[in-house]
């Protein structure tokens, strides 16, 4: 046995045996008998347009219909750090597919008759579908001051108009908006956040490179595309008690962005959160869930369910936002970086409550993993008539690292220095400044390009298969932080059962992670028993603790923390009753193997059955069932400059890695194949090696599908490949061999046992590694995703 008895196991996943046995219940498998109504939504047509009337009298009047539902009756706002949408639309729609009015009736067939027979009258107006002329042409003279009186609001201009005023200003109202105090919405525009990061001295920075490149990059919308659509059941009993299953990544959230949309407390809201089939980010904060609740709240004693059709899912949930970048960058002929100068145009789409914190990170992180003397970034979050942006896998670093690391390859080229030896003398090193101001902690770039070195980028490589093949090697490097505000909390409780096995429980979702085995891993390790002892319970907030939410790669790191301290306090509660029982000091009594025993003398030991409970002595019990509490929120967490960007510490901590791409390229058709992809990641500690390696694996597919295959073609906001049949996703036959590398060179001072993050990393460098074999192969250079074989043929015709 080494040091841990179950960290760092490949410990099998303890919901493997239901999910590959189908036995899993999902939300749409969930049966509650003939008291369920089916609900159907409305949704508008127009990417932009005013809603003059809405009539659902003949809907109201058909047999089977029990209730429906419009805009008008639930005009709060909710949004989770810009409160800047309702559930249903209530005077004007923004895009292709927002919900204006819904059904609950008993059956399919009635609820999408009903649907059809609701009149809406809208007067349409003109849209805004790109972000560049998006955040400059709509906006408007300002011509009153700010009512409100938030601190954060203090000093902006704002505006109060009316849509005629300007019928491009998608949210006239926007200087009316809630935000967190770290958004900074510009009224009178259609930007709703501006982040700047200013360090240094750009001018000078420029007047002293020797090489300067600049160049524009694009990235598109693309979907998560979940296995399992979105779904949400809604359910009111007789006391006005609202519960909510869903297939949701954030419990708490969920519950209480509802809780402001319709005004419940939220001990009349219960969420509970089933298994979920895939999220990578689509099923945090809210997409449907809201949708069947005040169906609910009007038909007490019914459960309305709500599954979205796969169309629904790619236009009326969240995608990723699209992004176009302008990059400038500058270094010594010795290949020194010395400036970087962006401007960061985020498509937030219709809404973007959740989407403007991806802006702020986009900003911040817009260094890359290099250190970078003289930077200045200005990062926009633009409303367009596009489906609403929110988080994806990455949360902004997959974007904004398409660009800068072209921009490396095409620097290392003009200087004539190898990628990776460029990467090597640009790698912010540890103690060195951020492009935020404070001391960048535990980097370890260097360990990761190391590795791939040796394992790849020194190798020969691969041979054509064809005459009219090629190959090509690229490489990408990345960082990552978790993004989410500086107090997002976790908590845990850990009970045991009379037999000393032992329930944990959490709000942590388990999105296909391993999160429920890790937690298990880090719970058995601190108690001293066998994982197989350890259940860990799904979210229901009514019996499970606060977590913020299942997003952000944070939940091992935070999460973890808080179940170890919850075991911890368990176990202090063991040794103190193991010492009244031995008769020994609490600091000579341990657990191990799930006995506890003297250290004085191992062989008087008991089960920890005979004591969980408390313990039988000749005068009488002691102890009583033992139950650990554990609390984490992360300290020393500080705000960022509104005018510099700069700041002490942003972020707990940055996942550092590196992956190298071999492909081949068909010159006839374009077509690109993987090869083989080697990844070399610094995640701290390894608690579960297989499931931190099938994290990497998995996110190597995704990164490779996005750089490939995936664009959400919007024609005037209108989805044109809402299905899989014209949605491409990478496939198994996709699958290039991959070459893992987990390195465990900087732990985490505050994490469980040193852990920092995997999840989401493993697809940030992937695309654009692809990007540079694709330029090693043919000298070809594409600034816009996907790479597809059209766009690759025309480049290699052009090229001659």
């Amino acid at each position: 046995m080494g040091e841990f008895s179950a960290i760092g196991k490949s410990i099998f996943r303890k919901d493997a045996v239901e999910k590959v046995t189908g036995s899993v219940k999902f939300v749409d498998d969930l049966h509650f008998g003939p008291n369920t109504l089916i609900v159907k939504v409305l949704r508008s047509p127009h990417a932009h347009a005013l809603i003059k009337s809405v009539d659902v009298s003949k809907a109201e009047a058909l047999p089977g219909v029990r209730a429906v539902v419009t805009g008008k009756e639930y005009p709060n706002q909710t949004g989770l750090y810009l409160a800047d949408r309702t559930v249903y639309a209530v005077d004007r729609v923004r895009f292709v597919g927002e919900p204006v009015a819904a059904v609950a009736a008993v059956d399919v067939a009635t609820a999408e008759e009903a649907i059809g027979l609701i009149k809406v009258e809208y007067e349409l107006l003109p849209g805004v579908f790109d972000p560049v002329s998006g955040a400059k042409e709509a906006a408007v003279q300002v011509h009153e001051q700010p009512s409100r009186t938030d601190q954060w609001w203090q000093g902006l201009s704002c505006i109060k108009t009316s849509v005629s005023d300007n019928p491009s200003l998608l949210h006239e109202n926007l200087c009316g908006y809630t935000c967190a105090p770290f958004i900074f919405p510009v009224p009178g525009t259609n930007i709703s956040n501006h982040f700047k990061l200013r360090k240094g001295k750009i001018e000078d920075g420029f007047a002293s490179a020797d090489i300067i490149v600049e160049n524009a990059y694009a990235i598109p919308h693309i979907q998560h595309v979940p296995i399992e659509p979105h779904a949400a059941v809604a359910y009111t009993d007789q006391t006005g008690k609202v519960t909510l299953w869903v297939s949701s990544q954030s419990p708490n959230a969920v519950r209480k962005m509802i809780a402001t949309a319709f005004d419940l407390p939220m001990n009349k809201l219960r969420v509970i959160a089933p298994p979920v089939g895939g999220g990578f980010g689509g099923k945090a904060g809210l997409t449907c869930e809201a949708l069947v609740v005040p169906l609910a709240m009007k038909l007490p004693g019914y459960y309305c369910k709500l599954t979205l059709t796969r169309e629904e899912v790619f236009q009326c949930t969240f995608v990723r936002q699209g992004l176009v970048a302008r990059i400038k960058t500058g270094a010594t002929a010795e290949g020194k970086l010395v400036a970087q100068e962006a401007e960061l145009f985020w498509d937030g789409g219709a809404y973007t409550e959740y989407g403007v914190n991806i802006t702020r990170s986009g900003g911040y992180c817009a260094s890359g993993p290099y250190e970078v003397p003289n930077i200045k970034v200005d990062s926009y979050c633009v409303y367009t008539n596009h489906p609403v942006g929110g988080p994806m896998r990455g949360f902004g670093m997959p974007e904004i690292h398409w660009g800068i690391e072209q921009q490396m390859d095409i620097l290392a080229e003009k200087i004539g220095i190898d990628p990776l030896q460029f990467r090597q003398i640009n790698a912010i090193r540890e103690g060195r400044p951020a492009a935020f101001g404070g001391p960048m902690p535990d980097a370890t770039l260097p360990d990761t390009l190391d590795a791939i070195a040796k394992t790849h980028w020194e190798l020969p490589k691969p041979t054509p298969t064809a005459p009219h093949k090629v190959v090509g090697r690229g490489l990408a490097s990345m960082f990552k932080a978790p993004s989410m505000p500086p107090n997002a909390q976790s908590s845990a409780i850990i009970k045991f059962n009379e037999d000393a096995t032992v329930h944990v429980l959490t709000t942590a979702v388990d999105i296909g992670q391993g999160a429920l085995t890790a937690l298990a891993q880090i719970a058995a390790e601190e108690l001293g028993i066998p994982v197989d002892w350890v259940t860990v319970l799904t979210p229901d907030t009514d019996y499970t603790p606060y977590e913020w939410q299942t997003v952000a790669s944070r939940i091992t790191y935070s999460c973890g923390n808080a179940v170890k301290r919850a075991a911890s306090d368990a176990k202090q509660q063991l040794l103190a009753l193991g010492s009244v029982i031995f008769g020994v000091a609490v600091d000579l009594v341990d657990i191990k193997e799930g006995f506890i025993f003297s250290k004085f003398n191992p062989a008087n030991k008991l089960p920890l059955s005979d004591i969980v409970m408390g313990y039988l002595m000749p005068n009488g019990a002691v102890g009583g069932p033992v139950i650990g509490r554990g609390a984490f929120i992360p300290s020393g967490l500080t705000g960022l400059d509104r005018e510099t960007g700069q700041g002490e510490r942003p972020a707990v901590f940055f996942t550092f890695g590196t992956q190298a791409a071999d492909i081949e390229v068909d010159t006839l058709t374009g077509e690109i194949k993987v090869l083989k992809v080697s990844a070399a990641y610094e995640v701290g500690k390894v608690v579960n090696p297989a499931l931190c390696k099938a994290q990497v694996q998995g996110g190597i597919v995704q990164g490779l599908s996005s750089a490939l295959y995936e664009n959400l073609v919007l024609k005037e906001g209108k989805p044109l490949n809402n299905d899989f049949v014209d949605y491409k996703i990478a496939a198994a036959t996709d699958t290039p061999e991959m070459n893992i590398i987990l390195l465990e060179t900087g732990p985490q001072v505050d994490g469980p046992y040193g852990a920092k993050a995997i999840a989401e990393p493993a697809m940030v460098p992937t695309a654009p590694a692809i990007a540079n074999a694709l330029y090693d192969a043919l000298g070809i250079r594409i600034c816009e995703l996907p790479l597809t074989a059209d766009k690759v043929l025309a480049a290699i015709r052009k090229q001659g």
